[in-house]
């Protein structure tokens, strides 16, 4: 990876003002020094990203409960370590992709690969250490969600790669971490139903071009400089109107997800809950206000919440 071409260099390594800073977390406060850019590397002080790749399994394993019960508790663990866990790994991979990238771009440029905080060795062995963390969780799942999950990685992989060929980088991301709309599923029964499963991943795609794009706006200013690619770029002042309508289709594919294991009212007034949210998210949003934008993104891990509150009451109630 570090033999992709060299991109122009950026003289310029100053922070943008128009970003919000971010307060430490605990463990960056407590954590030994020599630990902070493996932490920031794997983004655990950035935590919004791991909620968007945990929901969707978390939706999933709760539509395959029983009428009447509650999703298992020890998988929901199990996905919760596996999401933290991959969420990281895909951080690395994509850093070690676009350092040169990330070395021109405000946002980017402290990143610890860009900075040069860390060594491409060191993300190597770091990587390994994750992906090996990542695969003693999945082997403890059934053989089929085994192969399941581990194909995933073909995503992960290819993902950094598709900023630098297609303008909808954010439909790679959304295959990406919504694959747990599958692997719940698979994890519970031992085998995906399409009728179920296949409009939820809809659904995850969907949701993530909706808040990746909003989060891609904060910069396409810098995209368009070095030739990244996303959908900001691509739908520029069509952005809200086209996000409303990818809304719709997330709240279609959820409400069919629903409809196919017949949840009871609960999960529907809750998924209005989360239709209405998804409506301010995007209409409230200002395309050009960087720090409007990071609360809108973070803000998903509310809708997640929303949704999967609704499957679980929907499915006791």
């Amino acid at each position: 990876m570090s033999s992709l071409p060299p991109l122009p260099t950026d003289k310029t390594d100053k922070p943008d003002a128009k970003f919000a800073i971010e307060k430490q977390t605990w463990a960056e406060q407590h954590a030994p020094q020599w630990m902070l850019p493996y932490i920031q590397l794997a983004r655990l002080n950035r935590p919004a990203g791991t909620y968007m790749l945990l929901w969707p399994t978390f939706w999933s394993t709760a539509l395959a409960a029983p009428m009447g019960a509650f999703p298992d508790p020890k998988l929901l663990g199990l996905f919760a370590a596996g999401a933290l866990i991959m969420r990281g790994a895909g951080c690395t991979i994509n850093d070690m992709w676009d350092k040169d990238f990330d070395k021109q771009v405000e946002r980017t440029n402290q990143r610890p690969l860009a900075s040069g905080a860390l060594t491409y060795p060191q993300a190597w062995r770091f990587l390994a250490l994750q992906l090996s963390a990542g695969l003693g969780v999945l082997v403890q799942l059934n053989p089929y969600t085994i192969g399941l999950g581990a194909s995933s990685l073909v995503f992960v992989a290819a993902y950094p790669y598709m900023k630098r060929v297609t303008y909808w980088p954010q439909a790679m991301l959304g295959l990406t971490f919504n694959y747990g709309a599958l692997v719940g599923w698979a994890a519970v029964h031992g085998s995906c139903d399409w009728s179920v499963v296949l409009p939820l991943y809809a659904a995850g795609v969907s949701w993530t071009l909706v808040y990746d794009t909003l989060y891609a706006h904060q910069d396409k200013t810098d995209d368009k400089r070095i030739g990244v690619k996303s959908t900001a770029l691509l739908f520029a002042d069509k952005t809200q109107p086209i996000l409303n309508a990818f809304s719709v289709a997330t709240i279609a594919g959820l409400g069919l997800s629903g409809y196919m294991v017949d949840m009871g009212a609960p999960f529907y007034g809750a998924l209005a809950a989360a239709a209405g949210h998804l409506a301010w998210q995007v209409n409230t949003a200002k395309l050009d206000d960087p720090i409007n934008l990071q609360t809108r993104f973070a803000s998903n891990k509310y809708f997640g919440a929303l949704v999967f509150t609704g499957i679980v009451a929907g499915k006791l109630f």
